[in-house]
């Protein structure tokens, strides 16, 4: 059994302290100086929000931006995003009341919280639909029963099925409730006619119906009370970089959409693309959101079809900083250790994606004299965190000018999949902090 580790930063050098905003270093330095060694997040909601407002302003007035929660679930940052977005996309009771909150909806689902409408029995009166869907869309490959419950009480604008069995568990629910459910029928398509960063279609897969079997559970779910088949949802891409390949992605995504409909006899309203659009990190270029506008008008779906698009990482990814104190400076066999008062059970993501995720040295100068203080200085330096297993690495053989026991190693880029992502019970450790800028 092999350890496993993030690849090696090597030649790259750390980030210079100026590649964090003013206001973060001020902030980090302030929670820092609390007399505790520090392990936080810091998000700033104005940078997801301009996020969210670049790409809904690129794209034609047929598409719709659906905020995918599970990315950052901070409710700062969902709420900051609640104004710039179409709405959510959500996989569990707790994503759904947050996201709920977050909209301020009216109706009679305001006060209820989610799990009040995951709960309630049966034999109660159903809280009346409200007169529009909630603009909401759930995911997830094992939705509960009372993940169900709870998304049908709250009139969602699509339960995205996985299987059959899902879509009778909808039905049962829908009636017992005395409404009608709308579903959309994940898809994992047999074959993506692009090339570029496309995954998760075309391979056997926990996610969505196989394109084969589409049609028969198409034709089982028509006779089912209680739901209204909306459409499709074909969530095929990852980390895609690519803005014209995208813009592919999303006229085929439609062109399958509506060719499928009709083959099946379903009236097409609902096509979600799922999420897909990638992050730029050292030496990529990001993601062109003007030239994916550009060409995405030139996608014409048919009158009355939505087109939703869940970006999450895309949207708040440059939101976030995760920030710890250097507990240690250690030299082992000629190499350098900075050893963190955290570690993957706060941070996770490089061990777990593979990928280099680069750090900023944050200067502390407050220090007790009365201890000596290590430092590694001109060298490359291996950056580990405070859990009794190799492979708590966050990153490997970055060369830094100087880092000190006190300091703060910070890494930018931190506000996706982050805090949500990581191993908080492993050891019993104190979870990291949690801010908005």
């Amino acid at each position: 059994m092999s350890v496993q580790f993030p690849p090696s930063a090597a030649p790259r050098s750390a980030y210079p302290v100026d590649v964090l905003p003013a206001p973060v270093r001020r902030r980090l330095l302030e929670l820092a100086d609390a007399g505790r060694p520090l392990s936080a997040y810091l998000y700033d909601g104005d940078i997801a929000a301009g996020r969210a407002r670049e790409l809904r302003a690129a794209l034609p007035e047929w598409a719709a931006v659906y905020y995918a929660v599970k990315a950052n679930s901070f409710p700062g940052v969902v709420e900051a995003l609640a104004p710039y977005v179409d709405g959510f996309e959500v996989a569990s009771v707790a994503e759904l009341e947050l996201a709920l909150h977050a909209g301020q909806l009216a109706g009679p689902l305001a006060g209820q919280s989610a799990g009040q409408l995951a709960g309630q029995s049966a034999e109660r009166p159903s809280p009346r639909r409200p007169s529009a869907p909630v603009p909401v869309v759930a995911a997830g490959p094992a939705k509960s029963v009372p993940v169900l419950t709870a998304l049908v009480r709250a009139g969602v604008e699509a339960i995205n099925a996985e299987s059959l069995l899902e879509l009778h568990r909808v039905s049962r629910i829908a009636v017992a409730e005395g409404v009608t459910a709308r579903v959309a029928l994940r898809v994992n398509p047999a074959e993506i006619p692009i090339t570029g960063a496309l995954l998760m279609g075309g391979a056997a897969s926990q996610f969505g119906v196989a394109e084969p079997d589409v049609p028969e559970v198409l034709r089982q779910a028509r006779k089912l009370p209680g739901l209204d088949l909306v459409g499709f949802h074909i969530h095929a891409a990852s980390g895609n970089l690519d803005a014209a390949t995208h813009a592919a992605y999303l006229r085929w995504c439609v062109e399958w959409s509506v060719r499928t409909a009709r083959e099946t006899g379903i009236e097409l309203r609902h096509v979600d693309i799922g999420g897909g659009i990638g992050v730029a990190f050292e030496g990529e270029e990001p993601f062109d959101v003007g030239r994916f506008g550009e060409l995405a008008a030139g996608i014409e779906p048919p009158a009355g079809v939505k087109v939703i698009l869940e970006p999450g990482r895309f949207v708040v990814a440059d939101c976030g900083w995760y920030a710890a104190e250097v507990t240690d400076v250690k030299t082992s066999y000629g190499e350098s250790f900075a050893v963190l008062r955290g570690g993957i059970n706060h941070f996770q993501l490089p061990t777990s994606w593979d990928i280099v995720h680069n750090v900023a040295v944050l200067p502390v100068e407050k220090w007790d004299e009365a201890c000596p203080r290590p430092t590694a200085e001109n060298t490359r330096v291996t950056v580990v965190g405070e859990l009794c297993t190799p492979e708590d690495t966050l990153l490997r053989d970055v060369l830094i000018d100087r880092v000190r026991a006190g300091d703060l190693l910070v890494f930018p880029y931190a506000g996706s999949y982050g805090w949500e992502f990581a191993m908080h019970s492993f050891l019993g450790h104190p979870v990291a902090e949690r801010h908005l800028l």
